[in-house]
């Protein structure tokens, strides 16, 4: 087993463990959320229920009220029939009884006038010595019912003028008291609940609570809100006295709602931790991994200077002992090849020179210094021909290694005996070079692995020679490469794609 197929392994382990982790929190989570959610229904549900009883309440003492009321007035009419029978009475005996009715009257308030409206005497008024006519806003005051008229002597008539009991005008006053404090209430004691109160057609808004004063002068975010609203909660319908009938709309409190979205709220802070952690992570192994990338490359350009200076040497003794010439010009080119492989590597971690330079000509150069060292049953086709010119951005030395390498694996692949192709395209803003083997072929699952450092099918192989292939084309070039395709025991073709 390699290291990256243990390496899979160990992800999706951790991967998994890490779900089981996230849906555990999750699911306690949840049903933390719900136990707080029953309980803050259900106080908004005894608080609809204590809307419901209060409003029973309004209701209970606008009937009682609405019933002393009708008493009341029975009384009036009747002290008022009194005073009237007392100018008419035939006996002492109906004229006490009448006297006995008018005395036992401390409520009622009660003033007698002429035809012109003087004042003649008054009752349970508080008026003293200082009014003397009825007018103004004290004959409108006392005109609620209209005056009892009575023929007195002399053919003159007197006026008899009553309005409600003082006990029933206080009664009235603590009854439209609670019915302006009711909704005030409603409002004030709503435990954060939004609330909005209607009039009877459930548009115009009376009262709110809880909801920003800016919002409810936009009548379509209003009507919206009341649709919603409605389809929580079933709107309370208020009868009230004189004021008539009205809607209570309510909805969700705040913390409600929060806890309705928390637990994605919760997964979407995770997810997103998550995501930086492994950011984060990925770019410290990378600048590790390039630090250990330039290190390595410094110190075996170092490492060759030293032996490649001596083989310089040696070089020119053979050459005065007189050596054959043509052994002594394939010395010369593999030390010059020693040469960019050291130069090659010491360009590892520094800025890439990049200049213009015809990639045709470089890959024909490479292909033949290739071909001179490997099986004579490797056949290359190189498209376009030798005479054509294209020009891209380079490091020619550091490209150089891409297509040497890439052309190796590709003899490897065929174990020494199949055809490698070569083909240039050029675009219009980038061009393609596909290089393809007849070999065995790369399996689809292994098509990114390959570019890993460590990586090799081969007995004695490091696995580095894709990776610096790709940092090359990638790094310093920004450039992309990737398996085109690949095709088990038919062979494997690869994709560079260039900036022009």
């Amino acid at each position: 087993m390699d290291i990256y197929l243990k390496k899979r392994r160990w992800k999706l382990f951790l991967f998994a463990f890490a779900i089981l982790i996230v849906a555990a929190s999750l699911y306690y989570t949840n049903i933390l959320v719900n136990e707080i959610r029953k309980d803050e229904r259900k106080n908004v549900e005894i608080w609809a229920d204590a809307i419901h009883q209060k409003a029973d309440l309004v209701n209970y003492t606008n009937n009682l009220f609405e019933q002393l009321k009708t008493e009341e007035r029975k009384r009036v009419s009747i002290v008022a029939e009194a005073q009237r029978r007392i100018l008419t009475a035939t006996s002492n005996e109906d004229l006490n009884f009448f006297l006995s009715i008018i005395g036992e009257n401390t409520t009622i308030p009660v003033i007698v006038t002429d035809e012109s409206g003087k004042i003649m005497t008054s009752r349970n008024t508080n008026l003293g010595d200082t009014v003397k006519m009825l007018e103004g806003s004290l004959k409108q005051e006392f005109s609620a019912y209209p005056p009892i008229v009575v023929d007195y002597l002399y053919k003159t008539k007197i006026y008899l003028y009553y309005k409600d009991s003082n006990i029933f005008a206080k009664l009235k006053s603590v009854l439209d008291d609670l019915i302006r404090s009711f909704f005030s209430e409603v409002v004030l004691n709503s435990a954060s609940v939004p609330v909005i109160i209607t009039d009877s057609t459930g548009t115009k808004v009376y009262q709110s609570g809880n909801i920003p004063e800016k919002k409810l002068q936009d009548k379509a975010w209003v009507a919206k809100t009341l649709k919603s609203m409605a389809s929580q909660n079933t709107p309370i319908k208020v009868d009230l006295a004189d004021t008539g009938v009205h809607y209570l709309f309510y909805q969700d409190s705040f913390l409600l709602t929060q806890l309705n979205y928390y637990p994605i709220v919760q997964l979407g802070v995770i997810f997103v931790f998550l995501m930086i952690a492994y950011l984060l992570f990925s770019y410290a192994r990378k600048s590790e991994q390039n630090q250990v990338w330039v290190g390595m490359a410094k110190e075996t350009a170092h490492q060759l200077g030293t032996p490649l200076s001596s083989m310089v040497a040696w070089m020119e003794l053979l050459k005065l002992k007189g050596l054959d010439e043509e052994t002594i010009r394939e010395i010369e080119k593999d030390v010059q090849r020693l040469e960019t492989i050291t130069d090659r590597f010491s360009k590892i971690g520094s800025a890439a020179k990049l200049e213009k330079t015809n990639i045709v000509a470089v890959v024909y150069d490479t292909v033949g210094y290739i071909r001179s060292r490997i099986s004579a049953k490797v056949i290359f086709d190189i498209k376009p021909g030798p005479d054509q010119s294209i020009l891209i951005p380079l490091n020619l030395h550091l490209f150089e290694w891409v297509i040497e390498n890439l052309c190796k694996n590709a003899v490897d692949a065929m174990e020494g005996n199949g055809n490698v192709s070569i083909e240039i395209t050029d675009d219009v803003d980038h061009i393609h070079i596909d290089i393809g083997d007849t070999g065995k072929g790369i399996p689809k699952s292994r098509f990114k692995t390959i570019f890993r450092p460590g990586y090799t099918s081969k007995a004695r192989g490091w696995g580095l020679g894709l990776t610096l292939t790709k940092r090359i084309v990638e790094n310093y070039h920004s450039g992309k490469i990737f398996v085109k395709s690949s095709t088990l025991n038919k062979g494997t073709t690869f994709r560079i794609i260039m900036k022009k």
